[in-house]
């Protein structure tokens, strides 16, 4: 059995009931056999996929808070610190209830590779709690925001780990964390990202991600020959990442004909009304139901089908394994020419495949998603300068970044003879800079 089949074995036994971190290791390792097979009686010797896959430290605690009619309820906190190797753990802070440690693990272990991948000097790491802020109060989500950093101070620092938003958590969520970790530590530093502009945050950090992925989808094309201007695309999701990618998508002049949430999803053959899914999303805090008010010639559909209209690109931007192999074979069948993750992990294995085998380009969420954690570094280097930079000033170093990932990917990609297989090349080239960083530190 070779060393990268055995290491898959061993982390499928040792961590059982953890399907999405098992998905997780298993095509990052896969994809990069061809560096581990060139080296594997070192690799090997050293233990080093072992250390790969094992986080440094995983943290778990109760997290208890009181509602607004006086009740006691106890959720369950995490920080998965995976790996420091190029510097300290960055990666957000997932309030949901699907969260568990599984979950953490496999979002921890790609932020690996996805923050090597931006050049900047960031480890990976990840955490998070299965508390729902959906339906709750200000005062109830302030409550559980600050018993959650009560214990997770501990372990947290500008040098030491950085966390930021994602699901469920926004800017009041980092606000209300943010003021607890200063009144305990009594320090005013950039240990949170994602931060109010009043204190510490950065501009453009909101769009980022949504904006990042655009930058790429862009120069994927753009080095095929392709304009994105005059495209169509389809978008799941009505968060951060989706509003501003489908915001960024009509800036370069693409056309983004759907959206979803949790309960359904609307397709707007006229484009979608950026300003109204701000409104329904960012404002009122509404589902997509109310989109209709606003373009009486949408659609509004229960459930999922996003995948099925028409369109030349596919920006999933929702959740993980989100879009299976149906859903390719309709991308695939409506002509579509690109994938691109703006979720972590929404594609399944099996439609990935699908997808590389019928030449679309698919680039993983652990490249396309990038912008938001590199933006997020970005913060972080205004905060040791104690400055703050322009809006063009973060965009313009942020679109050069995702530009630089592409062909980072494709290089990587081509050197070992996958050209366009850009899961391969993510990950490769993700694995060499922490390859150099771990083999330089010896075994710790």
């Amino acid at each position: 059995m070779s060393y990268v089949d055995e290491v898959i074995e061993q982390v499928t036994a040792q961590n059982p009931g953890e399907p999405e971190f098992h998905q997780a290791v298993r095509e990052v390792l896969d994809s990069i056999r061809p560096v581990i097979d060139a080296n594997e009686a070192k690799f090997r010797k050293d233990a080093l996929l072992e250390r790969l896959v094992n986080p440094e430290r995983q943290i778990k605690f109760r997290v208890p808070w009181i509602d607004d009619n006086g009740n006691a309820h106890v959720n369950t906190g995490y920080r998965v610190q995976f790996n420091s190797a190029i510097g300290p753990y960055k990666g957000g802070l997932r309030l949901h209830p699907s969260v568990n440690i599984g979950i953490i693990k496999f979002l921890g272990f790609e932020q690996i590779f996805k923050n090597s991948l931006t050049g900047l000097p960031i480890g990976g790491g990840k955490g998070g709690s299965d508390f729902d802020p959906k339906g709750k109060s200000d005062r109830e989500i302030m409550n559980f925001c600050q018993s959650f950093m009560l214990e997770l101070y501990k372990y947290i620092g500008a040098d030491t780990d950085v966390p930021a938003g994602d699901i469920g958590t926004g800017g009041r969520e980092i606000g209300y964390m943010f003021g607890m970790y200063k009144r305990i530590r009594g320090l005013f530093e950039g240990t949170l990202t994602g931060k109010g502009l009043s204190y510490g945050g950065s501009l453009a950090r909101t769009e980022a991600t949504g904006y990042g992925l655009l930058y790429m989808t862009q120069e994927l094309l753009k080095d095929h020959g392709i304009d994105i201007k005059g495209k169509t695309a389809v978008v799941s999701g009505a968060g951060n990442v989706a509003i501003y990618a489908i915001e960024k998508a009509h800036q370069l002049g693409a056309k983004v004909l759907t959206c979803s949430d949790s309960t359904g999803w609307v397709y707007d053959p006229d484009g979608i009304d950026v300003a109204a899914l701000k409104q329904i999303k960012e404002i009122d805090r509404a589902r997509l139901t109310e989109y209709k008010n606003y373009r009486p010639n949408s659609e509004y559909h229960e459930g999922r089908g996003v995948w099925q209209i028409k369109a030349d690109i596919a920006l999933p931007c929702a959740t993980q394994n989100e879009l299976d192999i149906e859903d390719a074979k309709q991308l695939v069948a409506n002509g579509a020419i690109a994938v691109c993750e703006g979720a972590n992990m929404p594609t399944t294995e099996a439609a990935t495949k699908y997808l590389q085998d019928n030449k679309v380009f698919f680039v993983p969420g652990k490249a396309a998603n990038a912008g938001g954690v590199a933006t997020s570094a970005l913060e972080m280097s205004q905060n040791s300068e104690r400055l703050s930079w322009s809006f063009e000033e973060v965009d313009s170093k942020l679109n050069q970044i995702m530009v630089n990932l592409y062909h980072n990917i494709a290089k990587a990609a081509d050197k070992y003879g996958y050209k366009d297989n850009f899961v391969v090349g993510a990950n490769i080239a993700g694995f060499e800079k922490v390859l150099d960083a771990m083999n330089a530190q010896g075994i710790v």
